[in-house]
């Protein structure tokens, strides 16, 4: 079912690889089954989190397959099909729309650094060959591209062009697409440390990390800062503050897959170049899993 309004909280679920580095999927019914069980709006599969860039497209495929399965319409399934060729990232997507995925993720090209211009084009050309809810990701510390405000806003004259992920940490840049965006248009935290705030100013959720392993709590804090109810926002903002931050003590997804292995998810197993987490960097993480009685 195409996903036509953006609210909530949506996990970008980490892929989860066995001790033979392939795709375990035990481990993501495991993961999606949890994910459904807190009240999640929905999951991003092929992702940052997901390690995208180390999958092959066969094992985008089947990681969108799988998670449309397990999933089974009873939270929004989003796939991860942005590439820096466009091409590719129409056959992606067309292969998501297929395969019952209810939106795509499209990260600004990365690498090639396009022009604004290039990137009206980029994304207008997938807009119209892929009937899809289209979600637009910003991330310039990982793309060497920003897409600016006045960009944004002519990509989502496209109908289909249903919110953004921003993640480049600019409140300023994001009041202008809010103040500016058409109703169909919807911006979403791209940070779990900036949601409150990004909520504050007409923002409608998250694509969180964090709500890999505390999907609950995270929602809730969501939620409850939709509904104005500020105060136990921030207090669980407080509360959970120091996990965001060491989520990204080494490279994303290391310390959150450390993380779901302590809790019996998965293996704690991320591909090359990344690493697992080094000691002192591990005795952080489960100091604070202890103060936050995650674990015992």
């Amino acid at each position: 079912m195409a996903l036509r309004e953006l609210k909530g909280t949506y996990t970008a679920l980490v892929s989860p690889f066995d001790k033979s580095n392939a795709i375990d999927l035990k481990a993501l019914k495991k993961l999606i089954n949890f994910q459904v069980a807190n009240g999640v709006s929905g999951i991003v599969v092929c992702g940052s989190t997901g390690e995208s860039a180390t999958l092959s497209l066969r094992e985008k495929q089947l990681l969108i397959q799988k998670a449309v399965e397990y999933a089974s319409g009873r939270i929004s399934v989003i796939a991860g099909t942005g590439s820096n060729e466009t091409q590719s990232a129409i056959a992606l997507s067309k292969f998501a729309f297929e395969h019952g995925a209810d939106a795509v993720l499209l990260v600004a090209p990365y690498y090639n650094k396009p022009t604004q211009r290039a990137l009206i084009e980029h994304f207008g050309i997938i807009a119209k060959e892929v009937p899809i809810p289209q979600i637009i990701y910003n991330i310039p510390s990982r793309t060497g591209i920003n897409i600016l405000p006045d960009t944004l806003l002519k990509i989502a004259e496209n109908k289909n062009v249903i919110g953004v992920k921003e993640s480049s940490g600019n409140l300023e840049q994001m009041m202008q697409i809010i103040k500016n965006a058409p109703p169909h248009f919807t911006l979403l935290s791209g940070d779990d440390i900036l949601t409150l705030p990004i909520i504050s100013i007409g923002g409608k959720g998250v694509v969180s990390v964090i709500s890999n392993y505390l999907p609950k709590e995270f929602s809730q804090l969501v939620a409850s800062a939709l509904d104005g109810n500020y105060k136990i926002a921030l207090k669980i903002h407080f509360d959970l503050i120091e996990l965001m931050q060491l989520n990204f003590i080494e490279s994303n997804p290391t310390p959150t897959k450390y993380i779901l292995s302590i809790l019996g998810y998965i293996e704690e197993v991320c591909r090359m170049p990344l690493l697992p987490i080094e000691i002192g960097n591990r005795k952080k993480i489960t100091t604070a899993l202890k103060k936050a009685k995650i674990i015992s």
